[in-house]
């Protein structure tokens, strides 16, 4: 391993959780027996993706507290929840109670920005108020300081037979502490490490100084750090999509190196209005793989990962893809798993 790089630590991955509609408890059952899997192997962290209106968990809150009385050790996180579809208050509630059944071992990561596809949903999820919501970091801010405990209403006490609070019941002392924000901007990296957040890389930036994936990504954990009250110590979690192919069959391995081919043209220059750049998905023996990352300017700097599953393999191929992590990938750079 090269002296600049970090031996890895936390070794986590992401799923979207498809199914089929016609089946949709299947798909379900197979993201929670993934996580169950990933527990088994020494994986520290498991998370999952929001998909509103799709074919993929559409509420990883609920998946996840399912995921809880499954699991004991597993950290379980959300990467990414889009704020533009919850109210603060009510997923506040929703996320102190799932880290209280879980044993605080709950990880949010969340985002701003309009919901996908707004001006065709939004009619149907602010009916009222859609032209008037505040799709900005305000709404990351109410979240924290409901997580955080700060006063909800200007009332507590009792009224008639019944107690109430001025804050988010159940409250999770350490949820606070565990909060991630998922951003692929300089703006954003700045303003997470601001509000003293984690923060969550993926393999998405925006192509602002650079057209270098790497360096774009190296320059958002920088700005993260430079303005975290932790500093260097502040955690980064990279991301990225890596299909290991040690124990692969000849037809799991052909499959994989279509899936990447079909995905590479979008990585070659930034796209569309946003200039987002796509990081390449690496496919190859953890070997291979290993040498990539050592060699990426942003994976230098952490100490911990998700690594992102193809989004739509068989459950067979994540089994086969999760094993090679744990048992090649993992420990190629330096990671030991948890017991």
């Amino acid at each position: 391993m090269p002296p600049t790089s970090k031996p890895l630590r936390k070794l986590g991955f992401l799923t979207i959780g498809l199914f089929d509609e016609t089946d949709p408890r299947r798909g379900h059952e197979s993201t929670l027996s993934i996580i169950e899997l990933g527990e088994r192997l020494g994986f520290d962290s498991a998370w999952v993706r929001h998909r509103h209106l799709q074919y993929g968990i559409s509420s990883p809150v609920v998946v996840l507290a399912a995921a809880s009385q499954r699991t004991s050790r597993i950290q379980l996180g959300t990467a990414v929840t889009p704020l533009g579809w919850e109210n603060p208050l009510r997923l506040a509630e929703d996320l102190a109670t799932v880290d209280i059944l879980s044993g605080g071992r709950l990880n949010p990561g969340v985002s701003v920005g309009p919901p996908m596809q707004y001006e065709r949903v939004k009619h149907a999820l602010y009916p009222d108020t859609a032209d008037a919501e505040d799709f900005g970091y305000e709404r990351v801010r109410r979240l924290l300081a409901f997580v955080r405990g700060e006063p909800a209403t200007d009332f507590s006490g009792t009224e008639g037979f019944e107690a109430f609070s001025d804050r988010v019941q159940p409250h999770s002392p350490g949820l606070a502490g565990r909060m991630w924000y998922g951003g692929g901007s300089l703006r954003s990296a700045r303003w997470a490490g601001e509000q003293g957040m984690n923060f969550l890389t993926s393999s998405v930036v925006k192509a602002e100084e650079s057209e270098d994936f790497a360096e774009i990504q190296l320059s958002h954990i920088r700005a993260f750090r430079a303005h975290h009250p932790d500093g260097e110590r502040a955690r980064v979690s990279h991301g990225l999509v890596v299909i290991p192919t040690d124990t692969a069959s000849a037809k799991q391995r052909a499959k994989y190196e279509a899936y990447a081919d079909k995905r590479m043209p979008r990585t070659t220059a930034p796209q569309g209005p946003a200039r987002m750049m796509f990081a390449p998905d690496l496919v190859g023996s953890s070997a291979e793989i290993a040498e990539r990352l050592q060699a990426h300017a942003a994976f230098r700097e952490v100490d911990e990962v998700a690594f992102a599953l193809p989004f739509t393999f068989d459950h067979d191929d994540y089994v086969q893809i999760l094993t090679d992590i744990a048992t090649e990938l993992g420990p190629a750079l330096g990671w030991q798993p948890s017991v």
